[in-house]
């Protein structure tokens, strides 16, 4: 939990500006297939959007010609913007569903390809208790579901007999924009609740939740709510309450063992999916393992199959090429999961068929 703390300036310095444009060049594709001065745009996920800074920044030392732009406004706009055909590339949390493909055009096709991964923890702010919170499965899914109300509620208390909690409402910060990370997380309580899905909000990049939640836009915007919120809880990638410095619940998993958030706890989780299906639409809604963090979430850029400009196809495959490579240990030292070695072969056997 100390890795990305080392690179909270840099990130900080990064999340100061949502477009940063910049310029990256990379040796891999021959000088007669750039263009100088060639733009590529993209926009969509707030989860891995200081990743993808940090990224855009290195890259430039790669290839100093190259500009590239992020516009982080959570993943459902990165998908609109990407179906649309406004941006050369979308970024998601939740790859693309069957109904969504259907609306691209088949001129230009689509591939998603997961770049990244991560962990979605729940940070809270509850006055005396610095530290050391321990959530059961059903105490946890009971809180966003609206049916815990008290953090002294028995069922919190009995997981936790070092702690004194007090008799304060519980008040859950979820995202009001359509979010990646919403689905990560409805995604898996669903699997822990089985009304959540039939009875309850169901699953989604944007749900409406039970009871009193507080909403906030952006993975930023949650964790500064929490930060300023007491009696609050909410769903964030790790970094961002790493980040603020955030207390970060431990976890109960599928094996019933509390889990803190780590990368190695993060990696037994990624490392539970072992089928990779064509379209690398990969989820990990409750990772199997006795060692596995149970909320994690792959991230995917939305790219076309096909490119009207060479230029900006053979730009895009050289940049994620050193994403899924070089850009892998930039990720673990930022807290992120780096990828499996299994996915990293099948997103560069996709990556390679773009035209």
């Amino acid at each position: 939990m100390k890795a990305s703390r080392r690179f909270a300036g840099a990130v900080l310095a990064l999340l100061a500006a949502v477009v940063i444009p910049v310029c990256a060049q990379t040796p891999a594709a021959p000088p007669t297939a750039q263009t100088p001065g060639l733009k590529l745009t993209g926009a969509g996920a707030t989860f891995p959007a200081p990743l993808y800074q940090r990224w855009i920044l290195d890259y430039r030392e790669v290839r100093p010609d190259l500009t590239f732009t992020y516009d982080a406004k959570g993943s459902g706009e990165g998908v609109k913007r990407f179906l649309a055909g406004t941006v050369d590339f979308g970024a998601s949390d939740a790859a693309l569903s069957d109904a969504e493909l259907k609306q691209v055009d088949p001129q230009r096709g689509a591939v998603m390809i997961p770049m990244t991964a991560g962990m979605v923890v729940l940070a809270y702010n509850i006055p005396g208790v610095a530290e050391g919170l321990v959530l059961s499965r059903e105490v946890y899914a009971d809180i966003f579901a609206g049916r815990i109300r008290q953090w002294n509620d028995p069922r919190i208390s009995a997981a936790n007999p070092g702690l004194t909690l007090p008799a304060k409402a519980i008040i859950p910060v979820v995202r009001r924009d359509s979010s990646g990370t919403t689905f990560a997380m409805t995604n898996h309580l669903a699997r822990v609740d089985p009304d959540w899905a039939q009875q309850g909000p169901g699953v989604g990049k944007l749900v409406d939740w039970p009871g009193a939640a507080m909403t906030a836009s952006g993975n930023a915007g949650v964790a500064q709510r929490v930060k300023i919120t007491d009696g609050s809880i909410g769903y964030m990638e790790y970094e961002f309450a790493e980040r603020l410095g955030l207390p970060i619940a431990i976890l109960h998993n599928k094996a019933g063992q509390p889990i803190i958030p780590s990368p190695a706890a993060g990696q037994a989780a990624l490392a539970s999916a072992t089928e990779i299906p064509a379209d690398l639409r990969v989820f990990v809604p409750d990772p199997d393992g006795p060692d596995a963090y149970p909320i994690v979430s792959y991230s995917w850029l939305l790219l076309n199959a096909r490119y009207a400009d060479p230029a900006k196809a053979a730009a895009l495959k050289d940049a994620l090429a050193w994403g899924l490579d070089e850009g892998q240990s930039v990720a673990r030292d930022m807290g992120y999961l780096p990828l499996p070695a299994a996915i990293i072969a099948k997103a560069s056997e996709v990556l390679a068929r773009v035209e």
